[in-house]
C-alpha cells in the first residue's frame, strides 16, 4: 500500500514540477493573454483589492501644507500673480485671538433677517433700477453678530415668470450684507438670501483645505504578471514614511506621486483611481456647525415684504440717490450700528438728484453680472447674441466641419452626452472606455463633424482609469492643431476643491500657456471655458466640495484668463440664478442654455441677421 501511495506522489511531483517549468517558459504568452481574458481577470482582482481596505495611508504634519509648492519652481512673475490672486479671494476671519466658537453664538439663519432698502423714498421701483436688500446676522439666541465673515448667496427671481438674476454679497464686516442686483425685467421680483456656510465654518474649510489635502486620497494598481500590488497616490505625499515613485509630469512640472510597492518597480503602474474620502476630519464640536437644514444653504427671512413689483423704466431722467438712515449708515458708508430694528422696516430719508442723462455720470458701483434668465431662456449681457438652437438640424449645421475638443471633469462630459442626444448624426465610435471615464469619441462623417471628450489629469476622482489615458490638458493642448475650424472647451474645477488654491492655480497657469501658445499658432481657433457651479451640500459634501471652494477657484479662474482670447460659459450665475435646485450636474434646463451660450459663441450671430 505504502509503495502505492510514493509512486503516486512521485507522479504528483513530477506533473507540478513540469507545469511550474512550462508556465515559467511560456511567462510572456501568458502575460499577452487577449483583452477579454486579462479584463475579466482585472475585475476579479479589483473587487478583491476593493474588499482589502488595509491600504497605508499617510500620516500627516498637519501645521504645514505638502502640496503647495511642489514641482516646478515658479518664476518671480508667477510667485507676484499668485500673491495678487491669493490677497483677491482673501475672506474675513474672526477677530483676532478669538476662542472657539460654541454653536449657540454662531450664524443661525433662522434669527438672521432682511429687508428691502425702499428707493426714491418710497417703494417703487423702476427697470433699470437697482435693487439693495440688507441683511443682518444673528447667532442661535437671537444676538446680532458684530464680525463678516459669512458665506451668502443672493438671487432675485420670478418663478411665474421663469425670471432670475445673481445678486452681489458685499460683507460689511460687522454682522452686515448687501445684497445688491440690477432690475432687468417688468413684473414679480422675489429676493432670496441663503447663509451656505456660517463664518465659524468657513474657517473650519479653510483649515481643511490648507492642511489636510490628503482628504481625498488614491490609489494605483501595480502589476507584473500575477503578482500585484496597490498602493496610496496623490499629489502631495511625505517622503520619510516610505519611498516614493515619482510621476511628475516632464512638460509642465505638475507632480504626482505614488508609494513604492514592496515587490514591484513603479513602471509597473497600470492604472489610477480614487481611493475614498477620509473620515474624521473635524471635532464633534466642529461638525455643529455643519448640519443640513440647520446651517447648510437655509433661507433667511425677511422682515417684511420680500416681493416687489417692477414699473416699466423712466424716462429721460437719471436717479442718484443717497441714503442716509436713521437707524443706520446704509452700506456706501459702512454700517455701524449693531442693533438694527428690522421690524420698523428701516426708516430712511433718501435724497435725490434728478438730472438730464447726457451731463451726469452714472453710478460707479452698479452691480452688472453676466446674464439673467428669462422665460427659461438666458440672455447674456454683454458679448455675444444668445441664439436659441431648438431644432437638431440647427446644431448640425451649426457643427458642420468642426472638430470640438472637449477637456475636463464630468460637468463637461455632461455636456459631450448633451451634444450626443441633441444632434442624431452624432454616432459614439465604440472606444471600449470605462463607462463615465472616457476618453469618448463621436462623428458625424455626412457633416464632417468630430466630438471628443477626454479627462483632465491627476487629482481625478473617477473610477479607475489607465495610466496610460492618464494626460494633463496642457500637453494634450500643445498637440493641437487648431484653426477656424476647432473649437476646444474646458471645464477645470471641481477635482481641486481639497488641495490648496496655489495648486489650482499652477494647473491653470500651465493651461493658459499651452492656450497662447495655440492661439499664436492658430488664430480663430475658438475657446470656451465653463465655470464651476453650485451644487447640493450635506456635512459630508461640505468638508470636500463646499461651495466656498468652488466660489473661490471661480474667482481664480476668472482672473488668470481676463484678457486672453477665450469665452466663457458662467455656470455659477446661471446656476444661481435659475430656481432649480443645484446639483453638481446641472439639471436639463440649465445645460441646454449652456449648450445654446457654447453654439452662440461658435456660431455667431451676424450683424446683419
Amino acid at each position: 500500500m505504502c509503495r502505492h501511495l510514493s509512486k503516486y506522489a512521485l507522479v504528483f511531483i513530477f506533473l507540478a514540477l513540469s507545469g511550474l517549468i512550462f508556465l515559467l517558459h511560456n511567462i510572456h504568452t501568458v502575460e499577452n493573454w487577449n483583452c477579454h481574458t486579462i479584463s475579466a481577470l482585472y475585475q476579479l482582482e479589483s473587487r478583491m483589492q476593493s474588499s482589502f481596505s488595509a491600504l497605508n495611508l499617510p500620516t500627516f504634519n498637519h501645521n504645514r501644507t505638502f502640496c503647495a509648492y511642489l514641482g516646478q519652481k515658479p518664476f518671480p512673475e508667477d510667485e507676484l500673480e499668485e500673491r495678487y490672486l491669493l490677497d483677491s479671494i482673501a475672506w474675513p476671519t474672526p477677530p483676532p485671538g478669538s476662542k472657539p466658537t460654541p454653536l449657540r453664538k454662531t450664524s443661525d439663519p433662522v434669527h438672521s433677517l432682511f429687508a428691502i432698502l425702499p428707493t426714491k423714498g418710497r417703494r417703487e421701483w423702476h427697470l433699470g433700477d437697482e435693487l439693495e436688500a440688507l441683511v443682518q446676522i444673528h447667532d442661535f439666541q437671537g444676538r446680532p453678530k458684530h464680525h463678516g465673515g459669512d458665506f451668502l448667496l443672493a438671487r432675485l427671481h420670478s418663478p411665474e415668470l421663469g425670471a432670475g438674476v445673481a445678486g452681489k454679497v458685499l460683507d460689511h464686516r460687522n454682522g452686515f450684507y448687501s445684497a445688491v442686483f440690477p432690475l432687468l425685467w417688468e413684473g414679480s421680483a422675489e429676493v432670496e438670501i441663503t447663509l451656505v456656510h456660517s463664518s465659524e465654518a468657513v474657517v473650519v474649510l479653510r483649515r481643511l483645505r490648507e492642511e489636510r489635502p490628503d482628504r481625498v486620497f488614491f490609489k494605483s494598481l501595480f502589476r507584473l504578471g500575477f503578482l500585484t500590488e496597490t498602493t496610496v497616490c496623490n499629489m502631495c505625499l511625505p517622503s520619510d514614511q516610505q519611498p516614493l515613485c515619482n510621476y511628475t509630469d516632464l512638460s509642465t512640472g505638475e507632480p504626482w506621486y505614488c508609494y513604492k510597492p514592496k515587490m514591484l518597480s513603479c513602471d509597473t503602474r497600470i492604472n489610477h483611481a480614487k481611493g475614498g474620502y477620509l473620515k474624521h476630519l473635524i471635532t464633534n464640536k466642529e461638525a455643529l456647525l455643519f448640519q443640513s437644514g440647520v446651517n447648510i444653504k437655509v433661507r433667511i427671512h425677511a422682515s417684511g415684504p420680500d416681493k416687489i413689483n417692477v414699473l416699466p423704466p423712466r424716462k429721460g431722467m437719471l436717479h442718484l440717490q443717497s441714503h442716509v438712515c436713521t437707524l443706520c449708515i446704509m452700506p456706501h458708508a459702512l454700517i455701524h450700528s449693531n442693533n438694527f430694528d428690522f421690524v420698523c422696516n428701516i426708516s430712511c430719508f433718501v435724497s435725490e438728484v434728478e438730472v438730464e442723462n447726457s451731463s451726469v455720470n452714472p453710478e460707479p458701483s452698479k452691480q452688472v453680472p453676466s446674464g439673467y434668465f428669462y422665460e427659461d431662456s438666458w440672455r447674456p449681457l454683454s458679448g455675444v447674441t444668445m441664439r436659441q438652437f431648438n431644432e437638431s438640424s440647427a446644431v448640425t449645421y451649426c457643427l458642420k466641419n468642426k472638430v470640438i475638443n472637449m477637456y475636463g471633469d464630468s460637468t463637461v462630459r455632461q455636456w459631450f452626452e448633451y451634444l450626443i442626444a441633441l444632434a442624431p448624426g452624432l454616432k459614439e465610435f465604440n472606444l471600449h472606455s470605462p463607462k463615465n471615464v472616457g476618453p469618448f469619441m463621436a462623428v458625424d462623417s455626412a457633416n464632417n463633424i468630430l466630438l471628443k471628450y477626454r479627462c483632465h489629469g491627476p487629482p481625478i476622482r473617477f473610477s479607475t482609469v489607465l495610466s496610460s489615458e492618464m494626460r494633463y490638458v496642457s500637453n494634450e493642448l500643445d498637440g493641437l492643431s487648431g484653426g477656424p475650424n476647432a473649437v476646444v472647451v474646458l471645464s477645470i474645477w471641481a477635482h481641486f476643491s481639497t488641495f490648496p488654491v496655489e495648486v489650482y492655480i499652477r494647473r491653470l497657469r500651465h493651461i493658459r500657456r499651452s492656450l497662447v501658445r495655440l492661439l499664436d499658432r492658430a488664430p480663430g481657433t475658438v475657446i470656451v471655458i465653463r465655470s464651476g457651479n453650485l451644487q447640493a451640500l450635506d456635512p459630508e459634501v461640505s468638508l470636500f466640495n463646499s461651495d466656498w471652494y468652488s466660489l473661490q477657484l471661480d474667482a481664480v479662474l476668472r482672473s488668470m484668463f481676463k484678457g486672453l482670447d477665450v469665452l466663457l460659459v458662467d455656470a455659477w450665475q446661471m446656476s444661481l440664478a435659475h430656481q432649480l435646485p443645484h446639483a453638481l450636474h446641472p439639471p436639463e434646463v440649465i445645460v441646454k442654455n449652456m449648450i445654446d451660450m457654447l453654439l452662440s459663441y461658435v456660431c455667431p450671430e451676424k450683424e446683419n441677421s
